[in-house]
């Protein structure tokens, strides 16, 4: 991937309960030439809910759109490498002062 982890953004989609629905959200994105950074597909209340960091928001969007996918929605987001090895990293993170 060629962007910085700063230039990333999150894709929310809210997936078609269909057979076939993320395959069509990857190819939408491939064909506009969207990378991925990382991300996956959660259920809740029983509607599938797809978040991927993308380098290109707005042709992530459009493709989405296109596609006929559902409802989506691109936003910035904040990222931070975290210690692998000791636990309770993301506690020590979340209680650090905003300055």
């Amino acid at each position: 991937m060629s962007a910085r982890p700063q230039d990333l953004q999150d894709l929310e989609v809210h997936l078609p309960d269909r057979p076939g629905a993320l395959a069509d959200l990857g190819q939408a994105l491939g064909g506009r030439g969207v990378s991925l950074e990382g991300g996956g597909v959660f259920t809740h209340d029983g509607q599938a809910v797809a978040h991927y960091l993308v380098d290109d928001g707005p042709a992530a969007l459009a493709a989405v759109v296109a596609a006929r996918l559902g409802p989506a929605v691109v936003r910035d987001v904040a990222m931070t490498r975290l210690d692998q090895e000791p636990p309770g990293q993301l506690g020590a993170l979340a209680h650090r002062p905003v300055p």
